[in-house]
């Protein structure tokens, strides 16, 4: 890929991204991946054989976003203003930057006027209960599911943008989207879910660590490297682990711990030692070091091409 088809789009999806969040309003392609996988979940997961059927979905799921946006691409290349618009509206699409600290900061709003609504609020971005949860408890999740997603909403698609284009982006999207709908250990999904579970866990590999080094890079906090490695490989999940731990060494807190979910007890380990109270006015902390986190791999990709650019 030229340098210009690769930044120009980067740039201006990123902007939009960084403008525009994700509009309920405004049709989104995750959506329908999410239409899918819920037809076909409801058409194949009845017994036997659920985990080959989960794998077969997957794998049908994964060739036609590849193919589409793969035909897209040439189909768009030899016109340019068709393949930037193109382009930058789906690295829009990949991104969710914005939306994501918009969701952590309605939390916070909405704890300051009562712990039911801030319960409330939480429980439309995370996957425990919130019913039960205190103050402190409702402050942790919401850094934890912003740093989490740091690497699966934002890093990640950028990584595979930056090496397969929008076919990447768009194709890890998907995997992403799988997991998180049918990736559960529950009785529904533990043998249907399994395949796309380990899926997104291979491809979330190098961007999980490299969000963590970046949420340390950007505050100064490198040497805390070895507390990142050491949390971070404690989590129940191989990836999820290394940015909560990256936020948890930079904030000098405690996360972590039992949750419920879908009403089983799950004991996560705790990531970090210092048990202080999380204040209010920390959620500006985390939305910077996320915005400052996006902005330098972006800045990254940019610089990358250019020296390929210059060295071809």
């Amino acid at each position: 890929m030229e340098y210009t088809t690769v930044i120009i789009p980067l740039v201006i999806g990123y902007i939009l991204d960084l403008i525009l969040g994700d509009p309920r309003w405004l049709p989104h392609p995750i959506r329908l991946f999410g239409n899918a996988i819920q037809y076909g979940e409801e058409q194949l997961n009845i017994p036997p054989f659920a985990f080959q059927k989960g794998r077969i979905l997957t794998m049908i799921l994964l060739v036609i976003t590849i193919l589409f946006f793969y035909v897209l691409h040439l189909l768009t290349t030899p016109y340019p203003i068709v393949y930037y618009t193109f382009t930058s509206i789906f690295v829009f699409y990949a991104l969710a930057n914005k939306s994501l600290i918009d969701e952590g900061k309605a939390v916070f709003t909405a704890l300051q006027k009562g712990i039911e609504q801030g319960r409330k609020r939480l429980s439309w971005i995370v996957g425990r209960e919130t019913d039960q949860l205190n103050p402190q408890q409702i402050k942790m999740a919401v850094f934890e599911t912003l740093s989490e997603n740091l690497s699966d909403g934002v890093i990640a698609p950028l990584f595979y943008y930056a090496l397969f284009g929008v076919t990447g982006a768009m194709s890890y999207k998907m995997i992403n989207t799988l997991d998180s709908m049918i990736g559960y250990k529950n009785e529904r999904y533990i043998h249907f879910g399994k395949f796309a579970a380990k899926l997104d866990d291979v491809v979330n590999y190098i961007p999980a660590r490299l969000t963590a080094f970046l949420m340390l890079l950007v505050t100064g906090k490198l040497h805390k490297i070895s507390f990142v490695v050491q949390y971070g490989k404690q989590h129940s999940s191989p990836n999820s682990g290394y940015p909560e731990a990256a936020l948890a060494a930079i904030l000098d807190c405690k996360f972590g711990g039992p949750n419920y979910y879908h009403g089983k007890l799950v004991d996560k380990p705790f990531i970090g030692t210092n048990d202080r109270i999380l204040k209010d006015q920390e959620i500006k902390t985390v939305a910077r070091i996320n915005q400052k986190v996006t902005f330098t791999f972006v800045l990254l990709i940019c610089m990358v091409y250019y020296f390929l650019y210059l060295n071809t």
